[in-house]
């Protein structure tokens, strides 16, 4: 498995996989070919079906432009065979004449991949890619998830995950003072201040669960804005991690050592299903975004509050068993409805699994590789209109940007 710093990525919204991976090849493209007098873009699948919502040709046009003019060409209906989120990029010289193409899949979470190969360069620095092996190796070492990535990833990784928590914390406040109206045609009004604001306002029992719901979405609705976020796993998952953390280190009085520790088994959990399933919801639906985030959160909280090995694990299994099937289906094709609730709620069910995984010994029928397994296979069998193409579910009968 790569670093988990190819898991957490800081960057803007709305959508990892629409935006910061396309304006991350444009990048690519344009370093190859700064001498091209124009480009054509051809964007397919469930890129072309929802790109206009999540702002890719606003990024590759922000990138590419300025150096030359652009055509962007919207094949919704064509799916490559490799990834849905395809992009073939076209460089022409002054007679309109092609002189390079490059087709690329924007794989999910900003990560790119060529068919049949990844694009990053890094190599693999986890020795074990399934939950069951580290588990295994917890029981025999006796150490922790976090210990196994400090092992592969070196003490460097706490540098990085503090600016990966510092960025998550302030996606929060920014969006806990922000009020308006959302970017796009659905006029959505920001919610998280009003819930803020309301949560103080009940005993402990409402307060928290308030709260929790206020930040979860102080950060998707910053993400919906195109503000700063960290991905975890993508930008439409983004509010699920930051939510439960924040909230436990403000109620509990945890210090940040053990938020980042908290953090790295978390991003651990992710690399897992990102190695063996997908965290793409044009792959693989919903599940695969705000699922895998739920997973890591419960993950996160479990060792947060001194969960075993056993434990950690299978608040993690409940975390993602309980989104299996979860469709993809944006209304518009923004990143607003209904992903902004799910946020909220799956940060919700993060704690829940928490609590539930600490009424038991971590034992139990259904691992969580199973259901890595389980999601991988519902997300090939779910039709493509319920995977980020906005023509089934939720969004259907929407007027598409």
């Amino acid at each position: 498995m790569k670093s988990i710093r190819e898991l957490y990525r800081i960057g803007t919204g709305p959508s990892s996989s629409h935006t910061m991976g396309p304006r991350k090849a444009a990048e690519m493209f344009l370093k190859k070919h700064p001498e091209a007098a124009s480009f054509q873009v051809i964007l397919y699948g469930s890129l072309a079906a929802t790109g206009k919502g999540h702002m890719t040709d606003v990024a590759i046009l922000d990138t590419l432009q300025p150096q030359a003019p652009v055509e962007i060409i919207w094949k919704s209906h064509v799916f490559l065979p490799f990834h849905p989120n395809g992009m073939t990029f076209k460089s022409l010289d002054a007679n309109k004449r092609v002189t390079d193409e490059w087709t690329v899949f924007s794989i999910g979470g900003g990560a790119l991949a060529e068919e049949g190969q990844g694009m990053t360069v890094t190599k693999d620095i986890y020795d074990m890619k399934n939950m069951s092996e580290i588990l295994e190796w917890c029981k025999n070492t006796g150490k922790s998830y976090w210990e196994y990535v400090e092992q592969c990833e070196g003490p460097g990784i706490w540098e990085f995950l503090s600016e990966v928590w510092e960025t998550m914390k302030a996606a929060v406040y920014r969006g806990l003072d922000a009020e308006g109206v959302l970017p796009g045609p659905l006029n959505l009004p920001r919610k998280a201040s009003s819930y803020y604001i309301r949560a103080k306002g009940y005993k402990d029992s409402l307060r928290s669960r308030g709260l929790v719901f206020a930040y979860a979405l102080a950060v998707s609705e910053e993400n919906a804005a195109g503000g700063k976020i960290v991905t975890a796993p993508t930008c439409g998952s983004c509010g699920v991690v930051p939510a439960v953390l924040l909230h436990l280190q403000k109620s509990r009085e945890f210090s940040d050592a053990r938020i980042l520790r908290a953090l790295a088994t978390a991003g651990l959990i992710g690399n897992i299903v990102k190695q063996n399933a997908s965290i793409s919801g044009a792959e693989a639906g919903c599940q695969a975004e705000v699922g895998v985030a739920c997973s890591m959160a419960s993950a996160a909280a479990s060792q947060l509050f001194g969960g075993s090995p056993a434990q950690i694990e299978y608040a993690a299994e409940m975390g993602l068993e309980h989104h299996l099937g979860m469709t993809c289906d944006p209304v518009c094709g923004l990143v607003q409805i209904p992903c902004i609730e799910r946020n909220a709620y799956a940060a919700a069910r993060a704690l829940d699994a928490n609590i539930y995984s600490a009424f038991t010994d971590g034992h139990h029928r259904v691992s969580f590789d199973r259901v890595v397994e389980v999601m991988k296979q519902t997300g090939h069998d779910l039709p493509s209109l319920y995977k980020e193409t906005s023509e089934g579910g939720l969004a259907k009968n929407y007027k598409q940007m």
